[in-house]
């Protein structure tokens, strides 16, 4: 992997590390905090049946956000390059999680997480982006498995943040912290130059005519009308997975500790969120591991089947079976490995799909117009539990795995293969 790398390649892996990183951190940051959030500006208890309807709701809307930026910046990030697009998107998340502090209302909260869901979404395909075409190829897979890997300390870090402050600042002072991964700005614009690869490809647009970031090549060219609803259907599936389920960990878990909603174990149902969210997450981040270590060593399509039937069984496993919080810690760990083992796969197989004049809109397009199929899937799987009870919703939601097996035999192999041009 280190063959042939400088000190630059290393920087720009530590920057778009920090830019996925606090991406995440702001999207855990909700994951923690919403139900109180929820409570607290409906003036209910958190075991409303309201509050579900609202963390559900305002869940949905980040995610539909998130679709919005990801196809928006995507078209972004190759038309004015890597660099800019990252450096907007991180304002944009880490401002809007700032403001989701002053809300007032069930409303504002649901209007300042789409907004946040507008950054998130654009700066996932400009930092993969920037990291294929900086990186040569035998160490790309395990550079983006990194990146993606990183997603995972964000995640932990919500949940040390919430551990750490939620019960001195609350709910508004753990949403201001998040405007600190701002000053990643400085970094960004200060010291990261476009991949050559990116200029020369403006270069070739401006001298051929050809449009740099098109949606409309993406289905025009049968080949990568091929990949891109290959890439689709993939990130479909994780995030209903993600979204749907795994962010749920949370609810669960105060369950556990405290059911009767008691005042006296407030405090230790928060202490258990901040571990549930620690121990899911670094779960998470050798899943990812695993992926890029897969997908180097086997290839990526075998490295997809892997974890699409590890998610089918893991998932549905850790909701079932947890019944004390010890269980709940292990299973919920084991969650965390499954989905993000698959989530790597979007980080080091998307940008391998698409030349690189179509790299941000293509990838941006596979990671974020799922989030458009999947926005319902908060909102579905809390409705659904009320008819079906919670666990039964759970397994039947995850059957959404066993559906990305279908597409496997379309996949194209890309491994020891060149990036796209």
């Amino acid at each position: 992997f280190t063959d042939g790398l400088t000190g630059y390649h290393w920087l720009v892996l530590a920057v778009a590390c920090g830019g996925w990183l606090f991406d995440t951190m702001d999207q855990w940051l909700d994951v923690a905090a919403r139900q109180e959030a929820m409570a607290e500006l409906l003036n209910v208890a958190p075991d409303h049946p309201d509050v579900k309807d609202w963390v559900g709701f305002a869940t949905t809307w980040m995610i539909i956000g998130w679709g919005v930026g990801g196809l928006f910046f995507g078209v972004i990030g190759d038309r004015i390059g890597r660099t800019w697009t990252m450096a907007l998107t991180i304002l944009m998340y880490a401002g809007f999680t700032g403001m989701s502090g002053l809300a007032q209302s069930p409303e504002q909260l649901t209007l300042f997480r789409f907004l946040t869901g507008l950054g998130i979404g654009g700066e996932f395909a400009a930092g993969a982006s920037l990291v294929a075409e900086t990186f040569p190829a035998h160490a790309r897979a395990t550079a983006l498995g990194i990146v993606q890997a990183t997603s995972a300390i964000g995640n932990v870090m919500a949940g040390l943040i919430w551990r750490l402050f939620a019960d001195d600042l609350g709910w508004r002072g753990v949403f201001y912290i998040g405007v600190l991964p701002a000053l990643l700005l400085f970094v960004i614009l200060a010291f990261i130059k476009e991949p050559q690869a990116w200029r020369d490809s403006r270069a070739q647009s401006k001298a051929s005519g050809i449009r740099l970031g098109s949606f409309t090549e993406l289905f025009t060219n049968p080949v990568l009308r091929r990949n891109s609803l290959v890439g689709l259907t993939l990130a479909a599936v994780g995030v209903v997975g993600f979204w749907g389920i795994g962010v749920w960990s949370s609810e669960l878990v105060r369950g556990i500790v405290n059911p009767e909603n008691l005042p006296e174990l407030k405090i230790a149902a928060n202490n258990a969120v901040g571990n549930i969210i620690m121990i899911q997450n670094g779960g998470a981040f050798f899943g990812a591991l695993m992926f890029a270590w897969m997908a180097q060593r086997f290839g990526r399509k075998p490295a997809f089947v892997v974890a699409l039937l590890s998610c089918a069984v893991v998932v549905p496993g850790a909701f079932w079976i947890s019944h004390t919080i010890t269980v709940a810690y292990v299973m919920f760990g084991l969650l965390g490995f499954a989905l993000l083992t698959l989530f790597g796969g979007y980080a080091v197989y998307f940008p391998e799909l698409y030349p690189t004049r179509l790299r941000a809109t293509g990838t941006g397009f596979c990671y974020n117009v799922a989030r458009f199929l999947a926005a319902a899937a908060p909102w579905a799987l809390g409705s659904l539990a009320v008819q079906v009870g919670f666990k039964n919703a759970v397994l039947i939601v995850s059957s959404v795995f066993l559906l990305g097996l279908l597409v496997m035999p379309f996949a194209p192999e890309t491994k020891d293969k060149p990036l796209p041009e």
